[in-house]
């Protein structure tokens, strides 16, 4: 695995996942916090575990940077879009060959959960 400008090259073959992942494609609102700065990103999640996901997006996020997302799960079997919250760190960065997207792995210390229980949680 090799480190240019903060995007990790990936060569080893992938390791053993402690949680199960799901293929799921939804879109993804990333916050990254800079300094005094907020800024937004929209990616769509190519797999998503209970305390991870895996994102594709156009903007590059380098390694070990903290991040918050919500998921949005739209369908024509729901009655409302269901929202999903996390909080992690960026773990793995790969570009797509021949294109400017790259794959994110963001790895969360906590389990993501729907914002209606995260809201409860916190009182508003």
């Amino acid at each position: 695995m090799s480190n240019v400008n903060g995007v990790v090259w990936s060569s080893s073959p992938p390791q053993e996942r402690k949680y199960r992942r799901f293929q799921l494609q939804y879109p993804v609102r990333l916050k990254v916090r800079h300094v005094d700065l907020i800024v937004e990103f929209e990616a769509v999640s190519k797999n998503i575990s209970i305390c991870g996901l895996l994102l594709e997006t156009s903007s590059m996020i380098p390694q070990h940077t903290p991040v918050s997302f919500t998921v949005t799960v739209d369908g024509r079997e729901l009655d409302r879009p269901i929202r999903f919250v996390g909080e992690g760190k960026v773990v793995r960065v790969d570009r797509k060959p021949g294109r400017e997207v790259f794959a994110i792995a963001v790895e969360c210390a906590q389990p993501i959960q729907q914002i209606d229980h995260y809201l409860e949680a916190t009182g508003s």
